[in-house]
């Protein structure tokens, strides 16, 4: 079972949701992501479906934030549109997540049970790429 961390960031999830409510349209953006970075910044995308496997949001939130100079993120969240609200990650997300940010926090849950949860506990026992490379020499 997933620790809980005691607060939960509803100014980031109103992000998300206002991007997801103003910004997705149609088939090709369906979600969107928020994450706030350790000075507070908040960063913004959506995804970009398309039927051979497009990115996620919360994928394509990691290059806008590198694009606006953010290279670590403290908390995400993923918000679908039409009011779907708060969106788990999928798979190849949380494992993407972990291997850039391994102290990440990630909103999960619905309605009275939001909860905000490290990324190391959605991905039990997970393979983390970084500890299976040979160093360089």
């Amino acid at each position: 079972m997933a620790r809980q961390t005691s607060h939960v960031d509803h100014e980031l999830i109103h992000a998300a949701a206002n991007v997801a409510r103003t910004r997705c349209r149609g088939d090709n953006h369906t979600m969107a992501a928020a994450a706030r970075a350790p000075d507070g910044r908040i960063v913004t995308a959506v995804n970009a479906y398309h039927f051979t496997g497009g990115p996620c949001a919360e994928l394509v939130l990691i290059g806008t934030a590198a694009a606006q100079g953010v290279y670590v993120l403290d908390t995400i969240v993923a918000v679908g549109d039409r009011d779907r609200g708060v969106v788990p990650p999928c798979g190849r997300c949380r494992q993407v997540l972990l291997d850039y940010f391994p102290v990440l926090k990630v909103i999960v849950g619905a309605g009275d049970r939001l909860r905000t949860v490290s990324v190391t506990d959605l991905l039990p026992e997970s393979y983390v790429w970084a500890d299976h490379q040979l160093d360089a020499e």
